[in-house]
């Protein structure tokens, strides 16, 4: 259940409502009567990813690109996707990081 709680409080008690979020689900934070923030706690690392892109201007953005460029029939075929991202993670390994680099030099 969502508990709606005037800021005042919440940052009178922060530390009772970051407990409450975790057990019984998000707090709506109001200022003068309008909602202004949510206090929720992630479930993971992976849910906590997923509310950050999700709100993630930069992250929308990419992929609205990426949508419109598959509506205009530039996306490549799920087969090609996948071989591609194998070819870059085998590139990605090959190549030495900075900072094996780094330690060579020296």
């Amino acid at each position: 259940m969502m508990r709606i709680a005037p800021l005042a409080d919440v940052k009178a008690r922060l530390s009772a409502y970051l407990d409450e979020c975790e057990t019984e689900g998000p707090v709506v934070i109001t200022r003068n009567g309008r909602p202004v923030a949510v206090l929720l706690a992630p479930y993971d690392d992976d849910d906590l990813e997923r509310l950050l892109l999700g709100r993630s201007p930069r992250f929308q953005a990419l992929l609205n690109r990426s949508r419109q460029s598959i509506r205009e029939g530039k996306g490549l075929p799920e087969k090609a996707f996948w071989a591609a991202v194998r070819k870059r993670s085998q590139e990605k390994k090959a190549a030495p990081s900075k900072s094996r680099q780094t330690k060579r030099s020296t």
